[in-house]
């Protein structure tokens, strides 16, 4: 992040223009609208910047730019068609400390001006850092559709509500839970709906038929998926945002980790081979003990919690012990690496079946139903099963699958480190021993990989070689 996100406050404050254009009329009327006194230096106007001169809503300086324009302004804004002019203004702001922004050049300057969602008094203000002010513009009309007009209805009606709660509501985690419920309750759709009387009542009678919430909380576990955040669902991103303690591991993706609130607690619980942060059972426990203290707990896991992500054994510890709580599935490793490796897990002419396995290695032993795993007609994915590779190849040719089999490793699928490695069942060890791939990797075994030429689509940022397209051989990446 280049940029410090801010909002500045210039109520009534001098702001500086120097130009008298198009491009000028539009900084002045964002600052006009944050109620700054607007000063203009610029030899002529534009016609609406000269009418707006005219009825006083601005003080005009007819001449060119000089240094000296600079004393006892809070704000800078360079807007001529003249890169030295503009220069000239940003180099002597700059060496004053006074904030400049020039148009159409921000590295001159040392602020930009982001696409701003007006819900007064909720603001929302959208910036690529100078990179794309168009795509700020496509992102802010976005979001212009996904916030209500009534959000600033909304935080007015909470703005004149908020003494009362705090002295009503002492504990600041309990007061926040209040206005979590308020502000995605009955009260905002009232407002939503042009019923601003009935919402107030509403919450006059909330703040009074209001209990102490001590005592239990609630536990979500909820899938964060494969890697990529836009793969989260909907009701995973609401809870994320209402935790207060986020309990996570491993295999959570940086970036989906980033979802979650700023302000909430994080407790890493990962689980490494011979190194494990808790155990399990710990885990179970801690679930159950943070949500008796009152919290509402998010524990967060890579793929889906209940395919290899033990998130029955959680759930049962915490239904034992009579703690409320939700699961929300997530897009599990198999299907979004698959999906993003372009390998199909079924397909009518190679895959009529599907199975996913732990390859997890125990007391360095593999119990699996080999036979099972070795028919034809088949696609098997193997979770967890790098370090168990060679067995692995081993056993499915000992028990009847072909060592020119199709096989596949995909590496940190869906994300931009993801890299797919190709070649066959026999030489798949040896690939993995040259390439040496990054946890967490899924083994895909099946006719299916095949396909992996033909549809693979999605092309990581830093990895060329991700969709390239020759033939499926022993030890090719792809």
């Amino acid at each position: 992040m280049r940029h410090l996100p801010i909002f500045f406050d210039i109520n009534q404050e001098v702001c500086l223009v120097v130009g008298g254009g198009e491009i000028a009329l539009r900084k002045v009327s964002l600052l006009r609208r944050a109620g700054a006194r607007v000063r203009i230096v610029a030899p002529t106007l534009c016609a609406a910047l000269a009418q707006m001169a005219a009825s006083k809503e601005l003080e005009h300086i007819a001449r060119h730019y000089r240094e000296s324009d600079l004393d006892d302004v809070a704000l800078v804004i360079a807007a001529t068609n003249d890169a030295a002019v503009n220069r000239a203004v940003a180099q002597a702001a700059r060496g004053r400390r006074i904030p400049v922004n020039v148009v159409d050049d921000p590295s001159e300057g040392n602020f930009i001006m982001p696409s701003v969602i007006d819900r007064s008094p909720v603001v929302a203000a959208v910036s690529t850092g100078g990179a794309s002010p168009v795509l700020a513009r496509l992102i802010r009309a976005r979001l212009e559709s996904l916030i209500p007009a009534g959000y600033g209805r909304l935080a007015e009606l909470a703005s004149r509500f908020r003494e009362r709660v705090k002295r009503t509501i002492l504990d600041p985690d309990e007061r926040r839970r209040f206005w979590d419920r308020i502000l995605q309750g009955g009260v905002a759709e009232r407002v939503f709906s042009g019923h601003m009387d009935e919402a107030e009542v509403l919450l006059e009678r909330e703040l009074q038929d209001h209990r102490s919430e001590e005592g239990m909380g609630e536990v979500y576990l909820v899938g964060g998926g494969p890697g990529d955040p836009d793969l989260l669902t909907f009701r995973a991103l609401r809870l994320m945002q209402q935790a207060d303690v986020v309990v996570y591991d491993r295999l959570v993706a940086k970036a989906v980790l980033d979802m979650t609130r700023r302000d909430a607690r994080r407790i890493y619980v990962g689980k490494e081979r011979d190194n494990h942060a808790m155990r399990q059972e710990e885990i179970n426990q801690l679930l159950a003990d943070l949500a008796k203290e009152g919290h509402r707990v998010l524990r967060l896991k890579g793929g889906d919690p209940f395919i290899f992500g033990r998130g029955g054994e959680e759930i049962d510890t915490l239904a034992e012990q009579g703690v409320p709580f939700q699961v929300v599935p997530g897009i599990t490793a198999a299907a979004g690496c698959a999906s993003y490796a372009g390998i199909p897990l079924t397909h009518r002419d190679y895959a009529q079946s599907v199975t996913f396995v732990t390859g997890h290695l125990k007391d360095n032993s593999m119990n699996l139903n080999w036979t099972q795993l070795a028919q034809p007609a088949q696609t098997v994915v193997f979770y967890m099963g790098l370090k168990g590779l060679p067995v692995i190849s081993r056993e499915l040719q000992a028990h009847g699958l072909p060592g020119d089999t199709p096989a596949a490793l995909v590496q940190q699928g869906t994300t931009h480190q993801q890299r797919v490695f190709t070649s066959t069942l026999a030489e798949l060890p040896t690939v993995a021993e040259r390439e040496q791939p990054k946890p967490p990797t899924l083994i895909i075994v099946g006719e299916v990989v095949r396909l992996h030429e033909k549809l693979s689509w999605y092309r990581a940022p830093e990895h060329s070689e991700q969709g390239a397209t020759s033939p499926i051989e022993p030890g090719t990446v792809l």
